[in-house]
Formats: structure tokens, C-alpha cells, sequence
């Protein structure tokens, strides 16, 4: 019975400890397509895939796709992800780099199908992983991003430029397609997540230290904190009396206690040996190699 309580609460706490690590590294997963523009003065910041409000998957299409069709070309991308079919998959040949014929559309984020020959062929335009995002105008932030995707084929290195312009009135649906070059396309669609968001004045900000500090601190916050937990309610360890300081203190439920207790004592001690190593042996010290006179 003990033994299974024991294993149950590990579980727990393991469970514990990965949910908070997925909370706190959430933003970062969808982190390529978020941008941050640094004019100088001001710093906007794009969170694309950020919900908002009339928008939960933010910039993302709800049917999985979006879509747009010019003379004898059909265009299907999605932005921040990969595309999702539940309806009205693309039909094409050559889909081999972009799911296959039986799931063609869904291991890519970009597909423009050409009509060649009367036969529609498929051309992967985009990756998960080949994301950019780049302000529209740079004296103008506010205009919105250009989100560009590519893909390295084993004939043609291809792209999708797709301009997402700012407009807090809702969405308008992509409508015009351009081929630029042999394998390059760009489109454009309106969306509120491409409005930019002032974040900070005049510079500052936490930065990437202060960000990494704080995210530190709570899984420290979390380790004690579900440590504890587990060792009171699972353990049965109710505390006992530990002297810390000259101070008697009841911490038995802390994690490793007898390591945190001892904790300062080591940094003096580390301290203490590494200013005699840059001062040198204080007046009066001698070593045990250091010449007598009789």
C-alpha cells in the first residue's frame, strides 16, 4: 500500500512539473511567428498566432486552410502551422513532398496546384520550419508583416510571400495570386492579429536575460513547491527541527533541505578560497614549503 502511494505521488509530481514546463514554454512554441520591431524610439510588437478577441487561433484560418484561385492556378497555405483538410482536399499529382496522394495538403503550409498540360501538379511552397516575418513598411509599422514560407525541393527552391495588412474591422479573405519568378508566388489577406502592438517606449524591457531569469525562478518556485507537497502528503514527513543560522527552523518537507540548509555556508567557504587566490597568503601565513631560517 505504501509502495503504491509512493508511486502514485511521483507520478504526480512529475505530472506537476511537465504541465507548468509546457505552460511556461507555450509562448516560445509558436515563437517563429512572432516579430518585434524596433524602430528607435518604439517597439511594436506581432504576435500572429496570439488568440484575440473574435480570433482564438489568432491569424490561423478555422477551416484548416486558406484559399485562393486565379485563371488556372489554386493556391492553399495556412499560416504559423501546417495545414488541417476536413473538406475539399487538394487533387493533385506530384504531392509526394506534401503528404502524398492519400494525404496531400496536410505535411506542408503552403501548395499551389498548376494546371500543365491538363493535368493538375502540385508544387510544395512552404515548411513548418521556413518562416519569416519582416514589417510591411519600416516607416510605418502599422501597415502590418510579410509572413514568407519556402521550400527546398529536389527540382526548385519555392516560396510564398503572403503581405498581411493591419485591419481591426476583421477579416478579408485572400483574393489576388502573382507569380514571381519560376517558383516564387506572394498573395495578401487583412487580419487584426497583423495590427501592431506598442509594447515598450524609449528601449528597456526585460530583454532575453530578465525573461530567462524570471522563467528560472519559477521553475525553482515549482521544484520547492511540489517537492514540498509530495513529501508531506505522500511521504508522511510532517517536518523536523533543522538549524540553519544559529536559527532552528521546521523545514523536513523542503526537497534536499540539508543541501539548501548548508547552501551559504559553501558560497562562503567558495568566496573565502577564491579571494586567497587572487590575493595571495595573507601576512604571517606560511606554507608548508616555505623555507625556516635557524
Amino acid at each position: 500500500m505504501v509502495a503504491a502511494v509512493c508511486r502514485f505521488g511521483r507520478t504526480a509530481f512529475l505530472l506537476i512539473t511537465i504541465t507548468f514546463c509546457l505552460s511556461v514554454l507555450q509562448p516560445f512554441a509558436n515563437a517563429r511567428c512572432d516579430y518585434t520591431f524596433n524602430d528607435g524610439n518604439k517597439l511594436y510588437n506581432y504576435t500572429l498566432s496570439s488568440p484575440i478577441r473574435h480570433f482564438p487561433h489568432g491569424i490561423l484560418s478555422e477551416d484548416g486552410f486558406y484559399k485562393v484561385s486565379v485563371n488556372e492556378s489554386t493556391l492553399w497555405f495556412q499560416l504559423c502551422d501546417e495545414m488541417v483538410f476536413n473538406h475539399d482536399p487538394p487533387i493533385c499529382a506530384d504531392c509526394w513532398e506534401c503528404g502524398g496522394p492519400t494525404r496531400c495538403g496536410m505535411e506542408c503550409n503552403a501548395l499551389v496546384s498548376n494546371n500543365i498540360g491538363g493535368y493538375h501538379v502540385c508544387t510544395t511552397l512552404g515548411r513548418g520550419s521556413q518562416i519569416e516575418v519582416d514589417v510591411i513598411d519600416k516607416k510605418n509599422p502599422h501597415t502590418g508583416v510579410i509572413v514568407k514560407m519556402s521550400s527546398g525541393g529536389l527540382k526548385t527552391n519555392c516560396s510564398l510571400a503572403v503581405s498581411v495588412l493591419c485591419d481591426y474591422n476583421g477579416v478579408k479573405e485572400p483574393y489576388t495570386l502573382q507569380r514571381l519568378g519560376a517558383c516564387n508566388y506572394a498573395t495578401q489577406l487583412k487580419h487584426p492579429s497583423a495590427c501592431a502592438i506598442v509594447v515598450n517606449v524609449h528601449g528597456g524591457g526585460l530583454g532575453w536575460f530578465g525573461t530567462l531569469s524570471i522563467v528560472v525562478v519559477c521553475l525553482f518556485a515549482t521544484y520547492l513547491l511540489a517537492g514540498a507537497a509530495y513529501r508531506f502528503f505522500f511521504l508522511g514527513i510532517r517536518g523536523v527541527d533543522v538549524q540553519f543560522e544559529s536559527v532552528v527552523h521546521n523545514a523536513k518537507a523542503i526537497p534536499n533541505v540539508d543541501f539548501w540548509a548548508s547552501l551559504p555556508r559553501r558560497i562562503q567557504i567558495w568566496f573565502s578560497s577564491l579571494v586567497r587566490r587572487f590575493k595571495g597568503p595573507s601576512e604571517g601565513y606560511r606554507s608548508s614549503y616555505s623555507p625556516v631560517n635557524f
